[in-house]
């Protein structure tokens, strides 16, 4: 932390500045680059900063903005749907994360938000997805990207789907970023790449003036440093070992050939430099549990911005909170089996959201999960993996797990024995499950009675799905950050209050997916946020 300590300015007006703004962006991602953009349209001369060349979580991300309460892009659809209803349902995944307000006033502006992006080239489209899926394929751009459909949440609410995904290939994130950037040129942003922030700068009573930052100036070693970047990025996901030592080369082009410079933001300074999942020391001290999971992110999403922000007092909330995304499906034939905990007992709907799912397996069965499937059902999810339904990379996903990450047991004996449980609670577990699919009675998780398939012999089959599993890899992503007031973004200090000129934005401050996650909620809460925080800095 003493490497972050703000540098304290005794004389404002004397001291010196490289550069003057009147708002001051960290972290060009869906966040940032809202903020700016926002800033600037309401008159404010802005700088926007970023370590690499943008883009952030959001950009290699799949798109998908969480949005209702009657959008243009659902009525072109012709979905029904009210700001009610959207309430009533993200009332039950958001929990405490933020005031009632709160999320009554993002439920109210969420069509507004939606406008605001395809106003700014953002490609919406109202092509209505026919079936439940984890994620669309590409023809397909709005769909039940939560746990709408399922009770006791469709008790509550009329389902809706929510998910507008944008057009562009199986991971259209960058058509989120990339149009917002275009537009923030345009408006006069001014953008600084390679840049990163090391410390901010303050005055005598604590009030953010600005940052210092590290620019890699010569050409050479910002080429360097891109394309160092652009590979750990395009690897992270399927070589972990590689893409550490790729991010270590950047942190060392960053301290050997960058040179130091200061700017003053006049208005305020806002953070919007992610979250802290690549931070393994900090993920150990806040989520040791979440560990074993994969990184999901971007180098970005080292908690730095985090890290400024308490630096200058700033006060953090919800650290204990991450989201692993164990999706079981597609092919649905998979979630039509029995997934247990290290007992040999079912803890969850297999059809949930895949963060409900790994919600349940990590805070309630340390991380354990095994899904038994029959043989009818491995050559079901076989055949489903190559329907036009899948993504490509979930085609992959569901191949790898029939061929190499699936054991067989002849009976309930050896497959007790194979997964490590007790007989007993399996045979509990399994007699269960058959006398749901014979509609003896209703399934404790609510599965829908046609998705629940009787395993009565085998041979069995047993898939790893724990949080650690080497094949089924389990992605995770931190939701905690620096608490902010939530009229105006500001972040709080720990001593009460505010801290004057310092405001957080998207996954560096607590926000509506803090506490539970479903797709696209993360990149609607950047929005939301970003123009929350962009405004009030330049109102």
């Amino acid at each position: 932390m003493s490497s972050l300590s703000p540098i304290v300015v005794k004389d404002v007006e004397g001291a010196h500045w490289d550069d003057i703004a009147d708002l001051v962006v960290v972290g060009l991602g869906a966040a940032g680059i809202t903020a700016a953009i926002e800033g600037r349209e309401h008159g404010a001369d802005v700088v926007l900063l970023d370590r690499f060349e943008g883009g952030g979580a959001t950009s290699i991300s799949g798109g998908v903005f969480y949005a209702g309460g009657g959008t243009h892009i659902q009525e072109e659809a012709g979905v029904q749907d009210t700001v009610e209803n959207m309430y009533r349902y993200l009332s039950m995944e958001v929990q405490d994360a933020v005031l009632d307000e709160t999320l009554r006033d993002f439920c109210e502006t969420s069509a507004a938000n939606v406008k605001w992006l395809t106003d700014r080239g953002v490609p919406f489209l109202p092509n209505l997805c026919p079936i439940k899926t984890s994620y669309p394929t590409n023809e397909y751009h709005l769909y039940y990207s939560g746990n709408e459909t399922f009770s006791p949440y469709s008790d509550r609410a009329k389902p809706a789907p929510r998910g507008h995904r944008a057009d562009g290939g199986a991971f259209p994130g960058a058509n989120i970023i990339e149009p917002l950037r275009q537009t923030a040129i345009a408006e006069g942003v001014r953008i600084e790449l390679q840049a990163r922030v090391s410390r901010l700068i303050v005055d005598r009573s604590g009030r953010v003036l600005g940052a210092e930052y590290q620019w890699i100036a010569s050409r050479f070693w910002r080429s360097l440093h891109k394309r160092l970047h652009d590979l750990e990025t395009a690897i992270a996901k399927i070589a972990p070992g590689l893409a550490g030592w790729l991010r270590r080369r950047c942190d060392s082009i960053e301290s050997r050939h960058s040179k130091p410079k200061r700017i003053r933001s006049r208005r305020g300074l806002i953070l919007c430099a992610g979250g802290f999942v690549f931070n393994r020391e900090m993920v150990a001290e806040h989520l040791p549990e979440f560990v074993p999971g994969l990184p999901l992110g971007t180098a970005g999403d080292d908690g730095l911005g985090i890290r400024l922000g308490q630096s200058a007092g700033g006060k953090l909330e919800q650290m204990h909170r991450a989201s692993a995304w164990r999706f079981l499906y597609p092919p649905n034939a998979f979630a039509q089996g029995v997934l247990v905990n290290d007992k040999g007992e079912r803890f969850a709907n297999e059809f949930w959201y895949g963060a409900k799912i790994g919600e349940a397996m990590v805070e309630e069965n340390h991380g354990v999960a095994t899904l038994i499937i029959d043989e009818k059902l491995k050559k079901l999810a076989h055949a489903q993996s190559k329907s036009g339904e899948l993504q490509w990379f979930q085609r992959a996903a569901a191949l790898m797990n029939l061929y190499l990450n699936c054991k067989k047991a002849d009976d309930l004996d050896a497959l007790a024995k194979m997964i490590d449980v007790p007989r007993e609670s399996l045979q509990k577990t399994l007699d269960e499950n058959n006398a749901v699919a014979q509609g003896i009675y209703r399934d404790r998780f609510d599965k829908a009675p046609d998705s629940v398939h009787p395993l009565n012999a085998g041979p069995y089959y047993a898939i790893d799905c724990s949080l650690g599993s080497k094949r089924h890899l389990c992605a995770v992503m931190t939701l905690g950050g620096l608490a902010v007031d939530e009229k105006t973004g500001q972040v709080l200090s720990e001593n009460g209050g505010v801290i004057p000129g310092l405001y957080a934005a998207g996954r560096n401050a607590v926000g509506i997916c803090s506490r539970q996650y479903v797709s696209g909620l993360s990149i609607a809460d950047c929005v939301y946020s970003g123009r929350r925080a962009g405004k009030s800095a330049c109102g």
